[in-house]
């Protein structure tokens, strides 16, 4: 090993040495991270849950649910179960709470706003908004829950902002289910796109930001892209590999004298990249990830596309990615099988991005602009994983539109914490990531949360018989019949 590598792995190991600082008082300002939250809700009984439940996000604990959190914390399951699912407190302040401590910390001219649809799979059939629906967690048509999502993404960090529940359009007009779910009677069916629409229409004005992104479910519905056009917002939106478009910049087929003059041909975007000269791709690195930097090549073109019924669209342009198909390292976001095109080299992504907004020109926007919205359809999907990953945002227990929305809701809560504390913790140790916080805090919890001691031991054991034993009675009383007592044991 030549000095200098020697040295810079020294350099690294020593960003490594953790000092107590990080996790000094981390519990205290857990409890003081809560507050404002807390004073957000109407009534102190919809507030006196809310830091036991984000302390069971924060934990240890492998299923993230009511019954586990309280066992954790050591209060009766009802009082968690009743505080999630059935309690009819509005989680829209949370959201706002949230949404104005992330643009104070994170907020810049130049943000992204990304909108990602992120999946639930589920088992049964008695979720809210359940269905057999493209799961791109697994990446195939299952049964899951879906909802959509805006994150806000800068060069600090990215979080997440505010969320909807995907409602299946039979969902939406069956009474039954709705009563089932405590569906409201004002929630109706809405596409992901009004969704999408509906968040950033209350908030574009207070979160600053340069450019709105998603991926290609979002970018193939013309709609969409014109409203976003209407309301004078900059996107960088994937589209599918059979997005149909004509080359603006490609030279006009010879005029022949009689006619309207030709104009160039109608195309896919996979006909159109087939035809591009090596020259027009140009290589740049779109970060710098943990097994070195994650490197694109990117073009662009000015094209036309085509609105619904084959009718002429506006000018946009057509930005395309390439990247090796052995390098599976994450930049670009993937929402359906026909995001993307192969061939045996390299694996292809498009884009669109406006050229007039509210009727001014756009001058076209440099390929290091695009490469870094692009990145932030990445950063969103990196949210959610986390979210995923380390506070159980997919391990409710809940079947009600109100217990989805309070569960995502906290668990938004806690990943800004854990971004919060990464963020302070760096001052010391600048290798800190978030996984360790979260692994830290949950030990600090730990000690918190289980007092060791024959009492404790005892009122845990005597909650998980009593669940047990009602549900015998429950089972027992189906069938009508009376259930018999267990034996008292008598020792010789």
């Amino acid at each position: 090993m030549t000095p200098a590598w020697a040295q810079r792995r020294e350099e690294m190991l020593s960003d490594c040495l953790v000092s107590p600082d990080v996790f000094n008082q981390m519990v205290d300002r857990l409890d003081e991270f809560v507050v404002p939250y807390q004073q957000a809700l109407v009534t102190e009984a919809d507030q006196h849950p809310m830091p036991l439940y984000l302390q069971g996000l924060l934990s240890h604990v492998a299923r993230k649910n009511a019954e586990a959190i309280a066992a954790l914390v050591d209060v009766e399951r009802q009082v968690i179960q009743d505080f999630i699912g059935t309690a009819p407190w509005d989680h829209r302040p949370l959201v706002t709470e949230l949404v104005g401590q992330v643009v104070e910390q994170l907020g810049e001219p130049d943000g992204i706003i990304a909108f990602d649809p992120s999946s639930f799979p589920k088992r049964g059939t008695h979720s809210v908004g359940v269905k057999r629906q493209w799961c791109g967690h697994r990446g195939k048509v299952d049964n899951c829950q879906v909802g959509v999502f805006m994150g806000y993404v800068s060069c600090h960090d990215h979080a997440l902002l505010d969320f909807r529940l995907s409602l299946p359009q039979d969902w939406a007009r069956d009474e039954p289910w709705r009563e089932a779910c405590h569906v409201p009677p004002e929630v109706q069916y809405h596409t992901r796109h009004e969704q999408c629409l509906e968040m950033l229409d209350p908030w574009r004005e207070r979160v600053p930001h340069g450019w709105v992104t998603g991926d290609d479910e979002l970018g193939r519905h013309t709609g969409f892209r014109g409203e976003l056009r209407k309301r004078g917002e900059r996107y960088v939106l994937g589209v599918p590999c059979t997005t149909t478009m004509r080359d603006l910049e490609a030279p006009w087929p010879e005029y022949q004298g009689r006619g309207r003059p030709p104009k160039a041909p109608w195309q896919s975007v996979t006909a159109w990249r087939q035809s591009l000269p090596p020259h027009a791709w140009r290589r740049l690195t779109g970060r710098d990830g943990e097994k070195g930097p994650v490197a694109i090549e990117l073009g662009t073109r000015r094209v036309q596309t085509r609105l619904e019924r084959k009718r002429l669209g506006p000018e946009e342009w057509l930005g395309v990615t390439r990247r090796p198909l052995a390098d599976d390292r994450t930049l670009e976001s993937k929402a359906s099988p026909d995001a993307t095109d192969q061939d045996t080299q390299h694996r292809y992504h498009y884009y669109l991005t406006p050229t007039g907004e509210s009727e001014a020109e756009l001058e076209e926007p440099s390929l290091v602009e695009l490469a870094r919205v692009i990145k932030a359809g990445a950063g969103i999907e990196a949210s959610c994983k986390r979210g995923k990953g380390e506070v159980g945002m997919d391990e409710y227990q809940v079947c009600t539109w109100h217990g989805w929305h309070h569960h995502i809701a906290l668990s938004l809560m806690a990943i800004w914490f854990l971004i919060g504390e990464t963020h302070r913790g760096q001052q010391w140790t600048p290798a800190l990531t978030l996984p360790q916080v979260r692994y830290g805090l949950s030990l600090l919890l730990l000690e918190v949360c289980c007092t060791p001691g024959t009492d404790s031991i005892c009122r845990q054991v005597q909650r998980q018989l009593r669940r047990n034993e009602s549900a015998r009675f429950y089972h027992h009383r189906a069938r009508q019949c009376i259930p018999t007592r267990k034996l008292r044991r008598e020792i010789q």
